[in-house]
């Protein structure tokens, strides 16, 4: 068994200090295990200062420091521990949901949303956020923080903005534009002119920030733009020449009826089938039309469609409420589509027997199509 005397002990203590650990108790705590580890395990006639360095390597990573910085976190951040392990659990977790959702969807197999929108939700709100948290704790420097911060908001905005542009819920494009800005205006530039101060690590933030750059413009490039104003206002126009077309046509259906009021009973019972037929089918139509307005407008009260309205509302342009009301995940139809479909075929054929016409090619859509420039 080895004897330290009063010189080693000294020299142990400096050395402690020397490496960075300040904090008294910690001190003497590591002094008094180091001391009980070489006089047990030295032999008496063995050489102290190359067992001591042997020893003193095994209570540390990198370098002593870390054992008085991660005692500092146990004082004041009594559940460290705690939370590193759930930011664990919940990033691994996340990960694993999300590529079974992704792999799922391709597959086109029950319960894809369902582990798309588990996993983004639990990356989002649990990761991410238990992170920035521990994260925080490390960092000294107010502007470090605010990097790390900027960084976590921005990486939750681009992961709701996805889950809401895959659900086809309202906002998605919003927080997708913020997370943009937020890169652009405030991470960027501060991650930029914070690293590139740093002679060894100027490269790679030079490298990283192109990155991030050329990220963020890939991201725009899948943001749906809006026609230009000109085919905005045509497409309007040649919507609302439609509708006043159908109502003209509704107008002259009326009068020819009430002028073959007295043919002979089989056309009246024609006319009337027809009549009903028609009302019938257009009835449908109109109801999905308004069905579908009264959704991208949020107002159930919307009576009648004004295509004017619509251009002046901003959400003529909006495919993606119509997309999920009228079709599956898996782009197949909904009933008000099949049904509507359909009741289409049978009023085709009916015309087709009775009158011997094809009424698919009775409305012509040429000179709309000229104006818009098709």
């Amino acid at each position: 068994m080895y004897q330290l005397s009063d010189k080693q002990i000294d020299y142990i203590f400096d050395d402690i200090s020397a490496r960075g650990v300040e904090m008294e108790s910690l001190q003497q705590n590591l002094l008094d295990h180091i001391c009980c580890i070489i006089e047990q395990d030295l032999e008496a006639n063995g050489d102290f200062e190359s067992f001591y360095k042997k020893t003193i390597k095994t209570f540390y990573k990198d370098a002593l420091w870390e054992i008085e910085e991660e005692t500092l976190l146990l004082l004041t951040f009594k559940n460290y521990y705690t939370m590193k392990k759930i930011m664990i659990t919940s990033g691994t977790f996340s990960a694993i949901v999300m590529s079974i959702g992704i792999f799922f969807k391709f597959m086109h197999w029950p319960g894809a949303s369902a582990c798309i929108i588990l996993g983004i939700v639990v990356s989002s709100l649990v990761f991410l956020p238990l992170l920035f948290t521990l994260k925080a704790k490390e960092k000294q420097n107010i502007k470090d923080k605010l990097i790390l911060g900027v960084a976590t908001v921005s990486g939750i905005l681009i992961s709701l903005s996805v889950l809401f542009k895959v659900m086809h819920w309202p906002g998605a494009n919003m927080m997708g534009l913020s997370f943009v800005v937020l890169m652009l205006v405030l991470y960027i530039p501060l991650y930029f002119f914070s690293g590139v101060k740093n002679p060894e690590a100027k490269v790679n933030t030079i490298v990283t920030t192109i990155i991030m750059i050329m990220g963020c413009g890939l991201f725009l490039t899948l943001v749906n733009s809006r026609p230009s104003l000109s085919v905005q206002k045509k497409t309007v126009q040649s919507d609302q020449h439609m509708e006043d077309s159908y109502h003209y046509a509704t107008e002259q259906n009326q009068i020819t009826y009430n002028l073959s009021a007295t043919d002979s009973s089989n056309n009246k019972a024609s006319h009337e089938k027809l009549k009903l037929t028609c009302n019938n089918l257009c009835e449908k139509i109109e109801k999905l039309k308004l069905r579908l307005i009264q959704q991208m407008e949020g107002d159930s009260s919307v009576s009648t469609v004004n295509y004017q309205d619509l251009e002046n509302s901003g959400i003529s342009t909006n495919y993606d409420f119509p997309t999920s009301i009228m079709f599956t995940e898996n782009g197949d139809a909904k009933n008000a589509l099949k049904t509507l479909k359909a009741d289409l075929a049978n009023f085709n054929s009916y015309i087709s027997s009775t009158y011997g016409q094809n009424s698919s090619k009775l409305i012509n859509l040429s000179s709309q199509e000229d104006e818009m420039g098709m």
